[in-house]
């Protein structure tokens, strides 16, 4: 049974979203664009709500266009290579909403906007999974634990691809994959650097093997982790895994995290320093990572949790940088006593225990990476709540065609 449904908008997820009417509830539908006219069966619920699939597209929108990938509505990693301008203005819409508290008339077309080229990712972050005599090695369906066996990727560096097909090869020998696992691919400028998170520990042929496949295709380091919390041990080294920021040479720790380009790296950094005050005196760096933006901004001080990034940013040259897990233990109020400007990049779960110490800090100038508009609502909602007004705010569309929404938000009293 089908039913024809008019898309009222796209929802938070970039799903159509056509609401409850009738006797039917409201029902997303992936991959449909605001406006269209679609005929939907049922594929399943969520929540109160159903989930449509698309069966015909009676009335297309005028910025629907052809996916480029063989594996787009297939493979969880891309959502919009059916729109024109993928994704971009749904982004920003998502911004503009995220950050109605602090800015409640903001519209998302006063944002400046930054857009990823395809084809330049640096960093994949990918899933293994044994069958038989086989390895599957891909990207998850959407909202699926099922790994597609990806054969192409028009986001990702073209090398990053030729490195999932030898691992296609190589894996299937190695005793170290007994089900499933994962890997970290990050392009460095020595070569890749592999991280192999596996559900087995490797054997002596397993590091024999892999010292073979890192001569034969020119990576510069293999190592391991037991499941997704072990400690990385280096299983074999060609040469320095080597990252350069503002001419800063730092060798990255096994799996850490990267900006998706070089390019969308300076897109963030060149909305950092727009945001800074003509006059400062003291700078904060909290969650610091390896150094992307500490390195060039030199802060009075950078805080990061996470041990092997921080003696990594150390050996660069930058020893003004302490350990410290800032969701157990925020910097406090009295801490932040003449600091000028804080810069915060957390992960996914932003910063909630450090936004509302902040806001009780009153430093002048805030500026808020995010890479989460969800959390973006609510840690600045406690900015808000403290007099904080948006700046400015930019939109850094740095994984193309994807949901994930990169923001650099600026606040001040």
């Amino acid at each position: 049974m089908t039913i024809a449904l008019r898309v009222a908008r796209l929802g938070a997820e970039a799903d159509g979203v056509c609401p409850a009417e009738g006797d039917h509830p409201t029902i997303y539908v992936p991959y449909a664009l605001d406006g269209e006219l679609v005929e939907v069966s049922e594929a399943g619920k969520r929540g109160d709500a159903l989930i449509g699939r698309i069966e015909r597209i009676l009335e297309p929108s005028p910025h629907r266009v052809e996916p480029v990938c063989q594996h787009f509505g297939i493979c969880g990693g891309c959502a919009m290579q059916h729109t024109d301008d993928g994704g971009l203005g749904w982004k920003a819409g998502q911004v503009a909403s995220a950050l109605k508290a602090v800015a409640p008339d903001v519209l998302s077309d006063a944002f400046s906007t930054w857009q990823s080229p395809p084809a330049v990712r640096r960093r994949i972050d990918f899933g293994l999974r044994r069958s038989g005599k086989t390895v599957r090695v891909g990207l998850h369906r959407a909202r699926s634990a099922e790994i597609v066996d990806i054969q192409h990727c028009p986001v990702i560096d073209p090398s990053l691809m030729e490195l999932i097909a030898a691992l296609r090869i190589v894996l299937p020998t190695l005793a170290l994959l007994k089900r499933e696992g994962s890997a970290v691919a990050n392009m460095t400028e020595n070569g890749i650097d592999l991280l192999l998170r596996t559900d087995r520990l490797p054997s002596v042929e397993d590091r024999t093997l892999l010292a073979a496949f890192a001569h034969q295709h020119g990576l510069a380091r293999i190592s391991w982790a037991e499941g997704e919390r072990g400690r990385p041990e280096v299983l074999c080294q060609l040469r320095d895994p080597v990252i350069t920021f503002s001419g800063h040479s730092i060798t990255a720790p096994p799996g850490a995290f990267l900006q998706a380009s070089r390019a969308a790296e300076d897109a963030i950094m060149a909305a950092i320093e727009a945001g800074l005050p003509k006059k400062r005196r003291k700078i904060v760096e909290l969650f610091a990572g390896i150094g992307t933006f500490t390195l060039r901004l030199k802060p009075g001080m950078a805080y990061e949790g996470d041990e092997a990034a921080v003696a990594a940013v150390k050996r660069a040259g930058f020893g003004q940088i302490t350990r410290r897990d800032l969701f157990r233990q925020p910097l406090q109020a009295a801490e932040l006593r003449g600091v000028d400007v804080v810069i915060l990049d957390p992960p996914h779960a932003g910063a909630a225990a450090q936004c509302a110490t902040l806001a009780q800090a009153k430093v002048p100038r805030i500026i808020y990476v995010s890479c989460n508009p969800h959390a973006l609502r609510r840690d600045t909602t406690l900015l808000a709540g403290a007099g904080y007004r948006l700046v400015s705010a930019s939109v850094i569309d740095q994984f193309l065609w994807s949901t994930q929404i990169e923001t650099v938000a600026v606040f001040s009293l």
